[in-house]
């Protein structure tokens, strides 16, 4: 039966087993985007739980200090500063990770850029999707692949992806983000079949908003329910476990169902939204310092 009841397996073992030891106490988690926000959180609750969390971000100083609050609780972390945005970088990370740490057992690919602004105001801006397509898709993919050949040869590798319930509900102002989120969506699932045979998994995770310094320049989101960074690196710790193939929202769900059974429907509805929501004031560029894009949690 192989990888068919390894989810309902983990979630049993935590009913009848609750005060057990994680399932990832020895393995080795590498997050990227984890010099804060969800990938911050994420990596401290790991290494709670008996992992050795490999910490990839940008800034080499706020990953010295999530390193450092790792291991002062005891947690056992390694660190590299990289651009996720340069494919090159990606490809010397990886050998450096495999010559330093071995084989990693889970990726959580965490780092990425959103950009809330309409098409509207985006035709002098194919920037936009540029750099959005680069970290969101790009380098999440270029980094899998440099890590699968280890992972397929040790028959064990599994690999979240940060997307957004906006590949189901397809939210306008979010084209280039969820465009790009979308794509690592459907590559994921596909190559967790391709790679279903040698015990390796992919999961998706389709959050909606959580409260990271990512949404910040967006005035949209002031007073909107939101999760907490914790809240959801809780939620990446159980799928790590699990090892589920996908984390939806009931709202992302329903959406899902309503863009299928009444497509003219659900456009009409969010042209309303659309309509009733302006682009702030950041993605007007009214707002100095503020572009109404980030690349959040330094989710790069």
């Amino acid at each position: 039966m192989g990888l068919l009841l390894t989810t309902p397996r983990a979630r049993l073992r935590r009913l009848v087993r609750p005060g057990a030891p994680s399932v990832l106490a020895g393995r080795t988690v590498l997050v990227t985007g984890a010099s804060s926000g969800i990938g911050e959180a994420t990596a401290v609750a790991a290494a709670a739980r008996g992992a050795h969390v490999v910490l990839v971000a940008r800034r080499q100083a706020e990953l010295d200090r999530v390193r450092a609050t790792i291991e002062a609780a005891g947690g056992r972390a390694s660190s590299y500063a990289v651009d996720l945005s340069d494919l090159a970088a990606i490809d010397v990370l990886v050998e450096r990770v495999l010559a330093d740490v071995g084989t990693v057992d889970h990726l959580v690919n965490n780092a990425g850029r959103s950009i809330r602004r309409s098409l509207e105001l985006s035709h002098d801006r194919f920037h936009d999707f540029e750099r959005t397509m680069a970290i969101n898709y790009f380098a999440p993919v270029r980094l899998t692949m440099g890590l699968l050949p280890t992972m397929r040869e040790q028959g064990f590798g599994h690999v979240v992806n940060i997307v957004t319930w906006g590949v189901q509900v397809k939210a306008p102002k979010f084209a280039a983000y969820i465009a790009s989120k979308t794509a690592l969506d459907s590559w994921a699932r596909i190559a967790g079949r391709e790679t279903y045979a040698d015990g390796v998994t992919f999961t998706n995770m389709r959050f909606a908003l959580v409260r990271t310094p990512m949404v910040v320049p967006t005035d949209a989101y002031d007073g909107r329910a939101s999760m907490t960074a914790e809240q959801a690196a809780a939620a990446v710790v159980r799928v790590l476990e699990d090892r589920r193939v996908t984390w939806d929202t009931a709202a992302g769900r329903i959406g899902a169902v309503v863009n299928v059974v009444a497509p003219r429907l659900s456009d009409a509805l969010m042209s309303r939204f659309h309509r009733a929501v302006p682009d702030s004031a950041a993605a007007r560029g009214a707002v100095p310092g503020r572009t109404g894009s980030s690349s959040g949690s330094e989710q790069q």
